[in-house]
């Protein structure tokens, strides 16, 4: 090789090293750029998870909490959090968290909305002393007890069961003296999970809210005894007496909130419900004069009276099916939808219409009773509770009476199937359980 050649060869690779080195040196820089970029974003993020989270838990602790932070110092950089109220009727919120670092900003949001006690397919505050969950039993649905949940058999439970004070499982006695131990029988199937020690307890406001937002944008019934109230698709009808000609009124148009509240009433309940409704019934204190019970004298004046105060009202009686016009086991966009509200109790009527069968869909919340059958032990075998939604109750009552075999004796037999729209909508105003959930959370 002459030496221009070979000068030609060095200088060939000369250049083929000088344009390496650059291309080496430029994807080191943007590799650097990159990690640098990378990391000051993530920082920024992150810092932002954690404003939201801080906001979040604020409004676990406190639901009325809506002050937000401003320029708070978190890992190097500081974050922005803003509580905005985005609808005032359903009190729904949204969590705006802003995370800045090196110069670099992130946003996450959450919207949350009140957790109402629709969400469940089952509670009870008071399980009753001698009431088992056993086998044949299932729930569909999510399901919390304040009370002791005493399992016998094998029950299934499809959502998530919560308890405040534990479970107690049937069970027997094992071995002698310091070797005895109690073997439990019990063999549930908790699909959805069990958690114990939740306390969740009833509001005491429930019905007093109820109530107004029956009197800002519902109807409010008072000053009647009874009402009777008969839903026919759109149309609501009613009436104060069973004999009375029922009044016909445009359900939408009649309460536009979709609240209806009879104050110091009984109220009959029975139809087919268009639209989303909640029906409440309240107590009210009445005062009536009486005789005071002495005899009258001869030639003398009548009887003085007195009068007394007393307590009416606030039960609801399901006197025939209750149902949606569209089913949303048929129809899964269906957005017919119903609370039934009382202070005391729900009871399924004892009349000819509930002597083969009931069918209710709705969600059910006793405040300070539950929900039951008229005349349990008395009625002849009735056929088979349908419902389709939920119940909610301060004390479980019986709806029925069995033979060791299982046969009903007298009353109804259950089937209580979740409705699942309640996991993320209610009924208006359907009663809340004082704290919120996330509903979305966009990064």
């Amino acid at each position: 090789m002459g030496g221009k050649a070979l000068l030609f060869v060095v200088l060939g690779f000369s250049l083929i090293f000088l344009i390496m080195e650059k291309n080496m040196t430029s994807t080191s820089t943007r590799t650097v750029d990159n990690m640098s970029s990378y990391y000051t974003n993530v920082n920024a993020h992150n810092i932002a998870l954690a404003g939201a989270n801080v906001g979040a838990n604020k409004i676990f602790l406190d639901p009325t909490w809506t002050d937000g932070f401003d320029d708070v110092s978190f890992a190097d950089g500081e974050y922005d959090v803003d509580v905005d109220i985005i609808n005032n009727f359903q009190n729904i919120r949204r969590i705006t968290s802003v995370g800045t670092f090196s110069g670099v900003s992130d946003t996450v949001q959450i919207t949350l909305q009140p957790s109402k006690f629709s969400k469940f397919a089952y509670y009870s505050a008071n399980e009753g002393s001698n009431i088992w969950w056993t086998t044949g039993d299932t729930v569909w649905g999510p399901m919390h007890t304040q009370s002791l949940l005493k399992i016998d058999g094998s029950p299934v439970f499809n959502g998530k069961v919560t308890s405040k004070l534990g479970m107690e499982s049937s069970g027997h006695w094992e071995g002698w003296g310091w070797n005895q131990h109690w073997v439990s029988d019990a063999t549930p199937e908790f699909n959805g999970g069990y958690q114990d020690g939740v306390d969740l307890p009833l509001p005491d406001n429930s019905i007093t809210d109820l109530k107004t937002a029956a009197e800002d944008g519902g109807f409010l019934f008072e000053g009647q005894d009874t009402v009777y109230m008969t839903f026919a698709g759109d149309s609501l009808k009613y009436r104060f007496s069973y004999k009375d000609a029922p009044t016909t009124v445009l359900s939408s148009a009649f309460a536009p909130n979709g609240v209806i509240f009879a104050n110091g009433a009984t109220v009959r309940l029975q139809g087919e419900v268009a639209g989303r409704f909640t029906i409440g019934a309240a107590s009210a204190t009445k005062t009536i004069v009486v005789d005071n019970g002495k005899k009258k004298k001869k030639k003398k004046k009548k009887n003085k009276q007195k009068t007394v105060t007393v307590t009416v009202g606030g039960d609801i009686y399901l006197d025939n099916d209750v149902v949606y016009k569209s089913n949303p086991n048929d129809n899964p966009n269906s957005t017919d939808m119903l609370g039934i509200v009382s202070e005391n109790n729900v009871y399924i009527t004892d009349n000819k219409a509930n002597k083969n069968d009931i069918n209710i869909d709705a969600a059910i919340f006793a405040q300070k009773g539950g929900f039951g059958a008229e005349n349990y032990a008395n009625r002849p075998p009735s056929g088979i509770i349908n419902l389709n939604g939920g119940i909610t109750q301060n004390t479980r009552l019986p709806v029925g009476t069995f033979t060791f075999g299982g046969n009903i004796s007298s009353g109804f037999s259950k089937s209580y199937h979740y409705d699942n729209r309640f996991l993320i909508s209610s009924p208006p105003s359907f009663p809340n359980t004082g704290s919120f959930e996330i509903v979305s959370w966009y990064e």
